[in-house]
C-alpha cells in the first residue's frame, strides 16, 4: 500500500500539489467561519443542576441578568472613602449613563462598603447571544475610555471588573497568547532544523506545508462544529497551532531522516522517497491513528468543551499525516537532494555517533537501562499523588495584570469575594400558586445562614410571581476551592431542603457550573481514558502483530503519563507553591503524552520489528534500532517539546501549566521511555514480544531486502564494530 502510494507521489508530484492547492481553495471558499466560546456553561449537558437553573432564569426573568460589569472606586491613597469621594462617584456614574454607551442597559451605584474601603457602579448589559458576540466586550473597552476620562483629576482610582471584564481580558490575554506561541514555536522550528540538518530549505518545509494547510484544517473544523454543534474552546485554537506544527514536524522528520538514510545506502533520489515513504508510511499512520484515536475518545465526553477539542485535533493531525504522506514526498521529490542545501553532511553516515555508543550499551546491559529508566518515572510519578485541582479557570486564563484581575483583588479590600459573580438560587412554584411573601422572607433566612454565604439578595419575583431569584454573594472567590465546597454541599443542602411546600430550588452562577464541572470531570475520566488505551493498544496490535508488546507499550505511556502529572505538582504546587492545577490538565495531559507519547514508542517498536525481521537476535535488533531511530526521535521529541513549551511564554497561568507539562510529557515519552526503557524491556523479552506474530523471524521478503538493499550503515558496522 505504502510502496505505491510512493511510487504515485514521486511519479505524479505535480499532480499531487495541484490537488492539495484545489482541495485548499475549495475549503477556504466554502467552510464556515472557526468561533471560539469563552462561556463555561455552553460546554455542560442540560440535565446538571447549574444548566436548569440558568434555564429557569431564561423562562422567568428573560430581562434580568447579574451586572455583566462591574466599575470599582477606591482612594489613590489608600484611605477609606469619604462622603464627597462618594459623591464624585455618584457624578462618574451620572456623566457614564449620559453618554449612552451603546449595549449598556442600565448604571446603578451601590453604597460604599462597611468598611468604605471600595465603592462600586453595577453595569448592566445587553447578553450576550453567541460565540462570536463581542457587544459586551465593546462596551467595556468604551467604559473603559470613558473611565479614565472621569476619573482624571480625583483622588481616586478606578478600573472595570466582572464577567464582561474578565471576558475581555481572557480574549485579549489569549489573542497575545497565541502570537507569542506561534512566533515562538516557527523560531524553535527553524533553528532546531538548521541545527539538525544544516540546511534552510529543510528548515523552512514543514513552515511551508503547515501554513499553506492550516486553512484547509480551520475549514474543516469549522464544517465539523457545524454539523454536531460542537463549541470551540478558545484554548483549543493555540492547541491546534501548536498541534499542528509539533506533529506535522515530527512526520515530516520521520520522513525525511529514512529519506537520508536510504540516500546513503546508495539509492537515487527517487527511489529513496519511494523507500522512505514505503518504510516509514505504516508507522507514523499507525502512530497519528494512535493520535487520532485518542483525540477521538473525548467525543465520550460529558464536557462539551471535549467534546470539541477531540475531533479538532484528530482533524488537525490527518491533515498532518496525509500531508507527510503526499504533499511532503510530492515537493521533495521535485527537489531531490538539493533540499539538503548547502549541506553534503546527508552523504555520509556520521562516525563515533553517540547514538551508536548508546545502542552498543543498550545492546550490552538492556536490563541497566530498564530499571534507570523505569526509575526515573516511578520517582516521578510519586508526587502525582499530591495532584489538587483548581477551578480558577478565569483568572487562570489572563495576567495577575489585567485590569479584571487588578480590580477583583481591590473589591476584596471591602467586599465579600463573590461579588464579582454572585450565585443565585430560583425558588419555583410547582402547584400554579403565588409565592407567598412570608415563605419568601424564612427562605431568604435559610439561605443568608448557610456557612460560606456572605450576603443574600431580597427576592426578586417574576411576573406571574411563580419564580423567585435571590442572588447570593459567596465570602470566597466564585473559582476558589471553599465556594466550591459552599455550593456543592450547604448552600444547595439548604436550598433544597428549606424549601416551602409545593416547590422546588434551583442553585445557578458560576460557581453552580464549576462543581458540576468537577462531576462531569470525574466521570469523563473514568470512561475517556480506559477507552482511548484501548483503542490504542488495538493499533498496536493491529502494527505489531503482537499480542504482548502492546500491554509492555502502554504500561510505558502510562508510566509517563503518571512522571508527567507529578513533574507538574513538585513545580507548580510544590516549588512554586500555587494552591493547585488547572482542573482539566490530567485529562488534556491523558491525551497528549499517551497520544504522542505513542507516536514514539512505535517508531521506536516499528523499527525493533523491522531489524528483528532482518535476522538480528533482540540485543543486536535493540543496539541499531537506537543506533538508527533514536537522532530521529530525538530530533522530533526536542521540537515538539519545544513547541509545547513556547505556550510558557503566554503571560497566563492556564497556559503556562498545559506548556510545561506536556512539554515534559514529551520529553519523557521521547528521552526516557522511547530511547531507553522501551528498547530494553523489548530486548529483554526477546523473540517473545512478538507473540503470536513472527516479528522475530527474518522472512523473504525482508531478506530480499537485505540482499539488495543493505543499508551502508549496517554494512559499516559488520566491517568495524568501532563504528558502534
Amino acid at each position: 500500500m505504502f510502496s505505491g502510494l510512493g511510487r504515485f507521489v514521486v511519479k505524479h508530484p505535480w499532480l499531487v500539489i495541484g490537488a492539495w492547492l484545489i482541495a485548499i481553495v475549495a475549503v477556504v471558499a466554502t467552510a464556515p467561519k472557526l468561533t471560539a466560546t469563552t462561556e463555561q456553561s455552553d460546554f455542560l449537558p442540560s440535565h446538571y443542576e447549574s444548566i436548569q437553573a440558568m434555564k429557569l432564569q431564561e423562562q422567568a426573568f428573560p430581562n434580568s441578568a447579574p451586572p455583566a460589569a462591574l466599575i470599582v472606586f477606591a482612594r489613590e491613597d489608600g484611605q477609606p472613602l469619604t462622603e464627597q469621594d462618594s459623591a464624585t462617584v455618584a457624578s462618574v456614574a451620572g456623566k457614564l449613563g449620559e453618554l449612552n454607551v451603546p449595549d449598556v442597559t442600565g448604571i446603578q451605584v451601590t453604597p460604599p462598603s462597611e468598611n468604605h474601603a471600595v465603592q462600586i457602579i453595577a453595569v448592566g448589559m445587553t447578553k450576550v447571544t453567541a460565540p462570536d458576540d463581542t457587544r459586551q466586550q465593546d462596551a467595556v473597552k468604551d467604559l473603559r475610555e470613558d473611565l479614565k476620562t472621569q476619573v482624571a483629576g480625583t483622588d481616586l482610582k478606578a478600573g472595570i471588573t466582572g464577567q464582561a471584564a474578565q471576558t475581555l481580558d481572557q480574549v485579549e490575554s489569549s489573542e497575545k497568547a497565541l502570537a507569542i506561541v506561534g512566533i515562538a514555536t516557527i523560531l524553535l522550528i527553524l533553528i532546531l532544523l538548521l541545527i539538525i540538518f544544516r540546511s534552510p530549505v529543510i528548515a523552512l518545509l514543514p513552515i511551508f506545508v503547515i501554513f499553506a494547510i492550516s486553512p484547509l484544517t480551520n475549514g474543516l473544523i469549522g464544517w465539523a462544529a457545524e454539523a454536531f454543534d460542537l463549541k470551540i474552546d478558545s484554548s483549543i485554537q493555540a492547541l491546534l497551532l501548536v498541534v499542528m506544527f509539533g506533529v506535522g514536524t515530527d512526520y515530516i522528520l520521520f520522513l525525511m531522516f529514512r529519506y537520508r538514510e536510504r540516500l546513503r545506502a546508495g539509492d537515487d533520489p527517487k527511489t529513496a522517497m519511494v523507500g522512505a515513504v514505503t518504510r516509514v508510511g505504516e508507522a507514523i499512520t499507525s502512530a497519528a491513528a494512535a493520535v487520532i484515536i485518542a483525540f477521538g475518545a473525548l467525543v465520550l465526553s460529558t464536557l462539551g468543551m471535549f467534546r470539541a477539542m477531540g475531533p479538532a485535533l484528530a482533524i488537525a493531525v490527518a491533515a498532518c499525516l496525509l500531508a507527510g504522506l503526499t504533499l511532503v514526498p510530492a515537493i521533495v521529490s521535485l527537489m531531490g537532494t538539493k533540499v539538503f542545501w548547502p549541506s553534503k553532511a546527508w552523504q555520509h553516515e556520521p562516525k563515533g555517533a553517540r547514538f551508536a555508543a548508546i545502542g552498543r550499551g543498550m545492546g550490552k546491559r538492556p536490563g541497566v537501562f530498564a530499571v534507570a529508566s523505569g526509575g526515573v518515572l516511578v520517582a516521578l510519578g510519586v508526587f502525582a499523588f499530591g495532584f489538587h485541582p483548581t477551578f480558577d479557570m478565569t483568572s487562570g486564563a489572563t495576567s495577575d495584570t489585567t485590569e479584571s484581575a487588578v480590580y477583583s483583588k481591590e473589591l476584596l479590600e471591602g467586599l465579600p469575594a463573590g461579588t464579582t459573580q454572585p450565585s443565585q438560587v430560583y425558588l419555583h412554584s410547582e402547584t400554579g400558586q403565588p409565592l407567598q411573601e412570608s415563605a419568601l422572607t424564612d427562605y431568604g433566612v435559610a439561605l443568608a445562614g448557610v456557612q460560606g454565604v456572605g450576603q443574600v439578595s431580597q427576592p426578586l419575583l417574576s411576573e406571574d410571581k411563580l419564580t423567585a431569584e435571590y442572588q447570593v454573594t459567596l465570602s470566597n472567590a466564585p473559582e476558589s476551592d471553599a465556594a466550591l465546597d459552599t455550593v456543592r454541599g450547604p448552600l444547595r443542602d439548604a436550598a433544597h431542603g428549606s424549601v416551602p411546600a409545593g416547590t422546588t430550588a434551583e442553585v445557578g452562577g458560576m460557581t453552580s457550573v464549576f462543581v458540576d464541572f468537577q462531576h462531569a470531570m470525574n466521570r469523563d475520566y473514568k470512561v475517556v481514558f480506559p477507552v482511548a488505551a484501548v483503542l490504542i493498544m488495538l493499533v498496536l496490535a493491529l502494527l505489531l502483530r503482537s499480542f504482548v508488546a502492546p500491554w509492555y507499550l502502554i504500561a510505558s505511556v502510562f508510566l509517563g503519563f503518571a512522571a508527567t502529572l507529578g513533574a507538574a505538582v513538585l513545580v507548580f504546587q510544590n516549588m512554586q507553591g500555587e494552591s493547585g492545577l488547572i482542573f482539566n490538565l490530567p485529562i488534556i495531559m491523558y491525551l497528549f503524552v499517551v497520544a504522542l507519547g505513542t507516536d514514539y514508542n512505535i517508531l521506536m517498536v516499528a523499527r525493533l520489528r523491522e531489524e528483528a525481521k532482518e535476522g538480528n537476535d533482540p540485543h543486536t535488533s535493540a543496539a541499531l534500532a537506537v543506533r538508527h531511530t533514536g537522532p530521529t526521535i530525538a530530533a522530533a521529541g526536542l521540537i515538539l517539546a519545544g513547541t509545547f513549551a513556547s505556550m510558557m511564554l503566554s503571560g497566563n497561568s492556564m497556559m503556562s501549566q498545559m506548556g510545561f507539562a506536556i512539554s515534559v510529557g514529551i520529553a519523557i515519552a521521547a528521552f526516557v521511555m522511547a530511547l531507553f526503557f522501551t528498547p530494553a524491556v523489548t530486548a529483554l523479552i526477546g523473540k517473545k514480544a512478538w507473540w503470536p506474530g513472527h516479528g522475530g523471524d527474518a522472512d523473504a521478503q525482508h531478506q530480499e531486502w537485505n540482499d539488495h538493499s543493505w543499508t551502508q550503515s549496517h554494512y559499516d558496522v559488520e566491517r568495524d564494530p568501532a563504528r558502534w
